[in-house]
């Protein structure tokens, strides 16, 4: 086959699909690639979120033990202590609640 018949077909497909066609096609293409990629984005966000209420339902541990943190209702902050002694951890509330206590020890 010759140079010039490679050319005359290549002139013909061109002829076959007008600008506009092409033009049409290329989009159609762009967005397919653009759905497939936000397919692809939002099944990855679904991914990192059921990652994140994994985590969010995790009991909290004792970093020096690691055993499982329990509830202090006996004082009545509502804070988590180690059950070997280790610490105790409180929420922001439960130290507002403590100090108020010892603002005002007759109050109880």
């Amino acid at each position: 086959m010759s140079a010039g018949a490679a050319v005359r077909r290549g002139t013909a497909c061109e002829e076959f699909m007008s600008n506009d066609e092409k033009d049409r096609y290329g989009q159609k293409l762009q967005d397919v690639e653009a759905a497939r990629e936000n397919e692809w984005a939002h099944k990855r966000d679904q991914e990192l979120i059921e990652k994140m209420r994994a985590k969010k339902t995790v009991e909290p541990t004792c970093p020096e033990c690691e055993k499982k943190l329990v509830r202090d209702d006996e004082h009545g902050t509502g804070g988590m202590v180690c059950p070997e002694r280790h610490g105790a951890w409180l929420s922001w509330d439960a130290i507002v609640k403590m100090l108020d206590r010892l603002a005002h020890p007759g109050s109880r």
